[in-house]
């Protein structure tokens, strides 16, 4: 595992990443938190014993991001995953990483999506291009959620046509309330997209 600054399309940002089996994971941040979110649950770990690629960006958008310069655009910020991801990448969106990860996965191919209560995906003009999403799509949402409500997360597993996984007694960062399941809840999704178990590194 590596932490680095790295130059994407006019920004600086903070990447932690891990070799390993690809495809790569790619993982957004909400906006209250940064990529270190992922290693205090302790995916980021689990992904490098078994042997997973992936890369946690600090985002422009990112209250905390050490990031420079700091930009809400969503267009900015949705090139800058443009320009990490690759066809086959699983791309994990939390809150407004999840939003993010929506816009590009209208846009371009990618082999996974995983979501965790993305703000704002109702929006009309992106809610129309759901069809366009060749992406396998896992939603996760939080019964305890006060950000974003249960109706929004219905509505929207009926436009990409999966059910939600409900995690009880969690909050909008549900990943962080149940870390557990969440961590088993990515790499079962990882093995389902690959068609291989993950195995740990010797």
């Amino acid at each position: 595992m590596k932490e680095e600054t790295v130059k994407i399309n006019g920004f600086e940002c903070r990447v932690i990443s891990g070799s390993g089996r690809r495809p790569c994971i790619v993982l957004l941040h909400g906006y209250m938190y940064t990529s270190d979110v992922w290693n205090d649950i302790g995916l980021l770990r689990l992904l490098e014993q078994k042997n997973i690629a992936f890369s946690a960006v600090d985002m422009p958008y990112g209250h905390r991001s050490e990031c420079t310069p700091r930009s809400g655009n969503p267009e900015q910020n949705t090139a800058i995953v443009d320009s990490m991801a690759s066809h086959d990448s699983l791309l994990i969106g939390a809150s407004l990483g999840g939003y993010i990860a929506l816009k590009h996965c209208v846009a371009r191919p990618a082999g996974g999506l995983m979501l965790v209560a993305p703000v704002m995906s109702l929006q009309a003009e992106l809610a129309a291009r759901y069809p366009q999403i060749s992406a396998r799509v896992r939603l996760i949402y939080g019964e305890n959620d006060n950000v974003v409500y249960r109706d929004e997360i219905k509505r929207l597993g009926r436009l990409l046509g999966i059910t939600p996984r409900i995690y009880e007694k969690a909050q909008h960062a549900a990943y962080m309330d149940q870390p557990g399941r969440f961590n088993t809840d990515v790499i079962e999704f990882y093995q389902q997209l690959t068609g291989k178990k993950a195995e740990k590194k010797t």
